[in-house]
Parts: C-alpha cells; structure tokens; sequence
C-alpha cells in the first residue's frame, strides 16, 4: 500500500461546522455552482494567501463540475483512471471521515482528519492509501500525488459556514 499525505491545512471554522458539512456529502454538492463563480475563484484564491494560483484555481473549478454527490457518496473523475465513486465507510465524530472506492480499478481509502485549533478554527490533513503495482504506480504516482493536495486546497477553500 502506497500512502500519499496532504500537507496540514487550516480552516477558520469551527471543528463541529467543519465536520457536519464534510460528514454529509450532499452539503459539498451546493458548492459546485459557487466554483463556476469568477468572484468567489478570485476571493478563494485571496484567502489561500498566494498557495492557490489562478491556473489550479480554474483545474479544481473544472474538477469540480464533474462531481456528483449524494449522502454517502462522491463520484469524480480522475485522469488518468476515469470515473472514481468514493463512499464513506466510518465517521467518527469531529475527528474522522473514512471513504473507500466503490468502482476503481486501483483499491484506495481515503480520510480526512480534523482536529482543533481554537473556538474559531481546525485543521484538516487528508490522506490516501492505494495498492498500486509495479506498472501501475509508475503511472499514477505523480498524478495522485498532486490530486490529493488540490482536493485538501479545495475542502480547505469550501465556506462553511455559508448556510449554516
């Protein structure tokens, strides 16, 4: 099993506000329409303090419209792999989601941690373990390298407290 680690990044929202939104993933499917948003890409790219450009800005914008959501599921498509279905197989409350892929030709759990910072804000690491092969790894490596970073800059962009 191969593991790939984003880096630790912080939301400034509280840990419960985080978490109640990661752990129903129809909650993330409103911010597809707020990604196709010029203004809010600009304000996301303003809040990320110069770590998102405006180039993977536009790659996760066009990540993003290709999601479907429902309670437990999220359905992506990831290159070069195709379609990619993650399902949550355990929450533990403010602490972890755990997903496991349901259609991928390569096994993979994915989870995110959280943990508290302050009353106003946590921080969040996600992390993938998939069983790549020889032939395979070579392959996706980079790719799921750098897939697992923008997907922890894209849930660290999400505003959370929007509609709450």
């Amino acid at each position: 099993m191969e593991k790939f680690e984003s880096e630790v990044k912080y939301i400034s929202y509280p840990l419960e506000v985080v978490y109640n939104k990661m752990a129903d993933l129809n909650n993330l499917s409103a911010i597809k329409d707020r990604f196709s948003d010029p203004n809010f890409q600009s304000a996301a790219i303003s809040a990320s303090g110069g770590k998102v450009s405006e180039s993977q800005m536009q790659s996760i914008a066009e990540k993003v419209q290709n999601m479907q959501f429902d309670t437990d599921s999220v359905s992506l498509d990831v290159n070069p792999v195709g379609n990619v279905t993650l399902q949550i197989i355990e929450r533990e409350l403010n602490k972890t989601i755990k997903f496991e892929t349901a259609n991928s030709p390569v096994p993979m759990n994915m989870w995110i941690q959280l943990l508290p910072v302050s009353t106003g804000g946590c921080k969040m690491r996600l992390t993938v373990k998939a069983e790549l092969n020889f032939f395979i790894r070579k392959m996706v490596e980079k790719p799921l390298r750098e897939g697992v970073e923008k997907i922890a800059d894209m849930l660290a962009m999400i505003p959370y407290g929007y509609g709450n």
